[in-house]
């Protein structure tokens, strides 16, 4: 790689000041940045990075996301891989990492820590503590991915203090999860050496945990929105708080990324300094990334900017390299082997029929943009079969689970705020687990989504009972081999197709996929049954 010059107006974050600057480069590496007298059209700063996300849920494999996030000037993420790990284990983040390495952009991967989440469910693997001292000796594993059984932290299970262990051992932090958690309960939990969350809701609960030593990260993904309740935390903790997606839908990817919350950070009057080091240098220095910020010795990564008005990214540099221009990125890839683990067969719709003798029932109400739910009590509607049915007048719809990795009963309950008028809606892709959950105004259309999923072995779907479109996702239930353009068309149709049926959620497959979320407050729903997530045991649908 041959020698080059780049002018622009430098972003020194570290000492907050901005200057015309010649920054050279040879071999990958900053060389010398020097300040010069004559001021540039354009500004270059480090790169954005992603400090928490699940690149499973955008539906592309990594090296397809990274074309598409890199043009809005993330170069590198630090990426959960537990749910692939949830369907195959820890061949999974092996195939994970084998993917990543297909393209220069830096991702950066964790060891999942809870897989199976709990003893509620039905995964299709685990991943043992013996699996993840292995991962962990890794140089691309970087961390011990999020901690979501913080009642076993609380309570000093064996098992999950081995696995805190391990990562002590190799000398690597450990994400936290643990949503609404506050006061002593979560000091204890932070003093077991939980580094970070990406949890919080509220100003309140992100306040009590960087108090006490922990790194918040700022979450506005496709489903949970963040960023208004905690971005004032900002002035406060600039060195203690990053930004992440968590997760990330491919019609949302393509608008944008990290670089957005920049923007809307900047539109409230918080200092550029403090938003770009919760942007750019945070994650480097807290997970130990082997990625550039633009001081002499590192490595050549950077973006540049426009103005810092627009903050428009107009190149990004990686080991210097260009690999991203004016919205296009510039590196291609290669095509990727499909992995799978798919074990049953066609259900009919005798599988969703449920009888109740009980007038009121348990009813999941869903939230919209937001991962926890409330408890709601309605009353059934029975059929003329004495059948509990969906209530389409009333927005009581039957809800499903069905266990995708050998045959089981179906498990079903009803959820509320969904919308439809008619059909069903169903995935693959049901955290954390991954089988296969269903909503519908009956049970035959439940069913021919289900069987759309099954017949593809994993995708969405939608059905109006009459006509059915599927998105299908080949690679593990979860992500498809095509490109982020290919995707989002075919996801944005399916969202479209699903309003036409009366879904009144802003991202219905979103919001469905977490419905199966056990560890999130309240009421949830497992291949297994109704579960109290506060509480933490399955509980009766109706209420005698």
């Amino acid at each position: 790689m041959s020698a080059q010059i780049i002018r622009s107006n430098y972003i020194d974050i570290s000492n907050k000041e901005i200057y015309p600057a010649e920054i050279s480069i040879d071999q990958g590496k900053i060389i010398s940045i020097q300040r010069i007298g004559e001021a540039m059209e354009t500004y270059i700063l480090p790169g954005f990075i992603d400090a928490h996300v699940h690149i499973e849920s955008s539906m592309l494999v990594p090296t397809e996301f990274a074309k598409k996030a890199v043009v809005h000037g993330t170069l590198a993420t630090v990426s959960d891989p537990h749910e692939i790990a949830n369907v195959l284990g820890k061949e999974g983040v092996y195939y994970m990492l084998e993917n990543s390495r297909k393209c220069p952009f830096k991702f950066n991967f964790g060891a999942p820590s809870c897989v199976p989440a709990t003893s509620f469910e039905t995964a299709g693997a685990e991943v043992t503590a013996e699996d993840i001292d292995e991962l962990m000796a890794l140089e691309e594993i970087k961390y011990l991915a999020e901690m979501m059984n913080y009642p076993g932290v609380l309570f000093g299970d064996k098992l999950v203090m081995d696995k805190l262990a391990i990562a002590k051992r190799h000398g690597k932090p450990v994400d936290g999860h643990a949503p609404g958690l506050i006061g002593d309960r979560a000091a204890q939990y932070i003093l077991a050496g939980i580094s970070t969350d990406h949890e919080c809701v509220t100003y309140e609960e992100g306040l009590f945990k960087l108090q006490h030593g922990m790194k918040v990260l700022i979450r506005e993904g496709s489903a949970a929105k963040n960023f208004e309740s905690l971005i004032e935390l900002l002035h406060l903790f600039p060195n203690d708080i990053m930004f992440c997606s968590d997760d990330k839908h491919p019609d949302d990817l393509i608008v944008g990324h990290i670089n957005l919350l920049v923007k809307r950070s900047l539109k409230k009057g918080i200092d550029l300094f403090k938003i770009l080091q919760a942007a750019c240098i945070n994650p480097v220095k807290h997970y130990n990334l082997k990625v550039g910020l633009l001081q002499p010795g590192d490595p050549a990564d950077f973006i540049i900017i426009d103005n810092l008005q627009n903050f428009d990214v107009i190149a990004v540099y990686i080991d210097g390299n260009l690999v991203a221009q004016n919205g296009v990125c510039l590196f291609d890839t290669q095509p990727e082997r499909l992995v799978n683990n798919f074990s049953i067969g066609i259900k009919s719709p005798n599988d969703f029929k449920i009888k109740l003798s009980s007038k009121e029932i348990r009813v999941i109400e869903a939230i919209d943009g937001q991962l926890i739910t409330n408890t709601f009590v309605g009353r059934v509607t029975v059929d003329e079969e004495g059948n509990a049915v969906s209530n389409v007048q009333n927005d009581i719809l039957k809800i499903a689970v069905v266990n995708r990795y050998s045959e089981a009963a179906v498990a079903v309950a009803f959820i509320k705020n969904f919308g439809l008028k008619k059909g069903a809606l169903a995935s693959s892709v049901a955290h954390d687990s991954h089988n296969i959950i269903v909503i519908g105004a009956d049970d035959e259309s439940m069913s021919m989504a289900v069987n759309a999923i099954i017949e593809g072995k994993g995708g969405l779907s939608v059905t109006d009972a009459i006509r059915t479109k599927v998105l299908s996702l080949p690679v593990a239930g979860l992500m498809s081999t095509d490109n982020c353009e290919t995707v989002a068309e075919r996801y944005t149709n399916l969202l479209g197709f699903a309003k036409e049926i009366g879904c009144s959620l802003h991202s219905p497959f979103m919001s469905l996929s977490f419905m199966a979320l056990l560890v999130i407050p309240s009421l949830k729903i497992s291949d297994k049954g109704l579960f109290d997530a506060e509480q933490f045991q399955f509980c009766d649908l109706e209420i005698q």
